[in-house]
């Protein structure tokens, strides 16, 4: 098509006469510019390994993020057992005075209830930060009262079994293939379970004790929130059935943060010698 506006052209070029405009070519069309050759295009595999790696990185920093607050909210709760169990004046008065515990309970449920439920509250910084730290302080006054009845060693001794296995689950979540985040079903379940029979033993304990129906509910209870952790744990990977969005960090440290410290409670209730 070209070599044919070329040859009309000249040919009106040639029987033209001197004082006569020379006949300028036409442009290409689109169709024979790109005769012939390819236009720049993206590798499939590697658009798919550069949009993964950046997905790797992403969760690398979600997780690194989650566990730097893990770890400072688990120092605080450490200090603040270690003070209420070691120190006997703050111990006395901590026993002597029920009330702060009430009054931390309702802080505690209502900062659960408003991280848990409120996605804007969560996500909005600085005040997701606040809400944990406060959640975190209430938490930590609750578990350092209920470690000040408890004998010094089994206190030392509990944590350092809490210790053990919160280390174990982890590692098992990071190794294994088996994907823990799909048997939602069997937690609803299990959890269902530990709260009919929580409310079952709130109405039989207080007219008859019986030791060992307390020592199984703890049991039960150390096993469910051991199986919660491997969940919360393996949401947190981001390579299983469910995964958890990089921006709830924070939802992500409150749950991992409340399983490791249901599982010390039920520990102590296991191992825990109480004071006479």
């Amino acid at each position: 098509m070209t070599q044919g506006k070329l040859s009309l052209a000249n040919k009106a070029t040639n029987g033209s006469s001197s004082g006569q405009a020379l006949v300028a070519p036409a442009p290409p069309s689109y169709e024979e510019a790109t005769a012939g050759t390819s236009a720049p295009c993206y590798n499939d595999a590697e658009m798919l390994t550069e949009f993964t790696w950046d997905d790797r990185n992403i969760r690398r920093v979600f997780i690194r993020k989650v566990y730097a607050i893990l770890m400072i909210q688990l120092l605080v709760t450490l200090a603040i057992v270690a003070l209420f169990t070691f120190c006997d004046p703050m111990k006395d008065y901590i026993q002597s005075n029920p009330g702060w515990y009430w009054a931390s309970y309702a802080v505690f449920f209502v900062t659960y209830l408003t991280l848990s439920c409120c996605s804007a509250p969560r996500r909005q910084f600085p005040w997701n930060l606040i809400l944990l730290a406060i959640f975190t302080l209430s938490l930590s006054y609750m578990t350092g009262m209920l470690s000040s009845f408890y004998n010094t060693k089994s206190v030392v001794m509990c944590l350092g079994i809490t210790v053990a296995v919160c280390l174990l689950v982890t590692i098992f979540s990071f190794q294994t293939k088996f994907d823990v985040t799909s048997y939602q079903g069997v937690l609803f379940v299990f959890c269902m379970v530990m709260f009919i029979s929580g409310l079952v033993l709130a109405l039989v304990l207080p007219f008859q004790y019986v030791p060992w129906l307390d020592a199984i509910y703890a049991t039960l209870g150390a096993i469910l929130f051991t199986m919660f952790l491997a969940f919360d744990t393996q949401l947190l990977m981001g390579n299983k059935r469910y995964t958890m969005s990089p921006e709830e960090y924070v939802f992500a440290t409150l749950n991992i943060y409340l399983d490791i410290i249901y599982i010390f409670s039920f520990f102590l209730q296991i191992f825990g010698t109480k004071q006479e």
